[in-house]
């Protein structure tokens, strides 16, 4: 899918908050996030969602677990921390109060 390169910015800034509401559903693999935004406007590669996971898990917003593969090396499993629900929350509040103002403009 290509993108209107003007569209950047704001994919780029949603990004981690899509990645907060992937990752408070259940622990999951990297590779199943791609999966999963691949089929969306958000379709990202290794190079950019590795880094922002790292950025994530240094501002303490998630955390993994290491569990054994049946198909090679172990995989790293991120789960949210307490900080991370708490920043989803937060977030989602902000969203729908950003949602709540665009939809005041050009109604008549």
């Amino acid at each position: 899918m290509i993108l209107d390169e003007k569209f950047a910015p704001i994919r780029k800034g949603l990004l981690e908050f899509i990645l907060l509401k992937i990752i408070a559903t259940e622990k999951v693999y990297a590779a199943d996030i791609l999966k999963q935004l691949s089929a969306t406007e958000f379709a990202t590669q290794e190079g950019t969602l590795y880094p922002l996971l790292s950025k994530m898990r240094r501002e303490e917003l998630l955390d993994y677990d290491w569990k054994e593969s049946e198909a090679g090396p172990p995989r790293k499993y991120y789960e949210l921390t307490a900080k991370g629900r708490a920043q989803l929350r937060e977030t989602s509040e902000y969203w729908q109060k950003i949602n709540e103002t665009l939809k005041q403009f050009g109604q008549k």
